[in-house]
């Protein structure tokens, strides 16, 4: 099982998260390429060490919105947001390359990630931009999403994605983040979540229901509250049960 972090979400002076840490436990790293987070010596520090740790990097591609951190919706057209794709993606790469990698995925941010869920043309924007970048890049995204089906339909491989400190809903959709119950903070609860989506395939939504969540990656996110602690235990559960952390890409 494949387990991922958002990294390299800090701007300038201001850092977010314990990028050097988490690239210790995790798998794959979802580096930001600088529209939402991150900037060029970030994300030069976080490819080099991501290099060194053995750890797959991917694009993690984000509205033009470092104020809202990405996480406010953005109407954007179809070719201006492949464009900006497509940019971040070269931007990301440029630095993957001093250290003898490439990109080995691709991943949408906060609300990119949850517009591309519903909306076809901000998925087919994502499916548009790998397409024409590379079409053996991955996309990680969640299950049966628009993204999914868009990418899949296009021939690019699709990895599916699960969140163990995220609340979930009845239907398999995230929690909101401005609601209760959106973020699971306690690493104990964090690493039992995760070891169900690998072993079992299944997640507790928030009232209670199992619901299905077949996964190829496990998103433990680098700003949540507890995140080293909950990436240590979630590598030691999921080893404990039987499951081997290594890259999908």
């Amino acid at each position: 099982m494949d387990l991922n972090a958002d990294l390299g979400e800090g701007f300038g002076i201001w850092r977010l998260g314990d990028d050097e840490a988490l690239l210790d436990l995790v798998t794959s790293a979802n580096v930001a390429c600088g529209f939402h987070g991150g900037d060029p010596s970030t994300m030069r520090r976080v490819c080099a060490t991501a290099t060194e740790r053995g750890v797959a990097i991917g694009a993690q591609v984000g509205y033009r919105d470092l104020a809202g951190f990405g996480r406010r919706h953005i109407a954007y057209a179809f070719t201006e947001l492949r464009d900006e794709v497509t940019y971040q993606l070269g931007a990301l790469d440029a630095f993957c390359r001093l250290f003898h990698t490439r990109v080995r995925y691709l991943k949408p941010h906060g609300a990119l990630y949850h517009a591309a869920s519903v909306d076809e043309s901000q998925a087919a924007a994502l499916v548009a931009a790998v397409s024409g970048w590379d079409d053996q890049l991955p996309i990680l995204c969640g299950p049966g999403s628009t993204l999914a089906q868009l990418a899949a339909g296009a021939g690019l491989r699709v990895v599916a994605e699960g969140f163990a400190d995220r609340g979930y809903l009845p239907n398999g959709s995230l929690v909101p983040r401005t609601a209760l119950g959106a973020l699971v903070t306690d690493p104990e609860e964090v690493a039992h979540r995760a070891v169900q989506m690998a072993t079992e395939h299944t997640v507790v939504a928030v009232d209670g229901t199992v619901v299905p969540c077949v996964v190829g990656s496990i998103c433990l996110h680098g700003d949540t509250p507890g995140a080293v602690a909950s990436a240590a235990l979630v590598r030691a559960a999921l080893i404990d049960a039987g499951v081997t952390p290594k890259p999908f890409a």
